[in-house]
């Protein structure tokens, strides 16, 4: 019975040293080599977060039609809100965009707070470009 314990210690021991040298035999260092394009080309796709070029995007309308009509609806609009606004044109009809939502529930609660002003606010649906 001496001799089990006495077994079992040293081959717990053996067990234990076994892993503490292989857990420290595991470090190494990692040498990554980049090619300069993809750094270029991470510094273009944020230029184009940055000026909101890349499609999927939310916005609300808030008019379509003739030009005068379509620069008289941004005029009012600035007046009494901050988000980012602009005139789109795709023929025949003027559009007032506003905003530049990530996803649909930031553009839902932006709505719900320009539909007492514009009741014809409609959020279209968000196209590729």
């Amino acid at each position: 019975m001496k001799n089990f314990k006495f077994s079992h210690i040293i081959l717990l021991t053996a067990i234990g040293l076994f892993f503490t040298v292989d857990s420290t035999a595991q470090q190494a260092s990692v040498n990554v080599q980049q090619n300069e394009k993809i750094e270029k080309l991470m510094e273009v796709k944020k230029e184009l977060n940055r000026n909101n070029r890349i499609g999927d995007r939310y916005v609300i309308q808030l008019f379509y039609g003739d030009n005068g009509e379509a620069n008289e609806v941004i005029q009012e609009y600035r007046g009494l809100y901050s988000y980012p606004s602009q005139i789109v044109y795709e023929a025949p009809n003027y559009k007032v965009w506003v905003g530049n939502f990530r996803n649909r529930l930031e553009a839902d609660r932006a709505l719900l707070k320009l539909k007492s002003s514009f009741p014809a606010a409609f959020i279209p649906k968000p196209q590729r470009r």
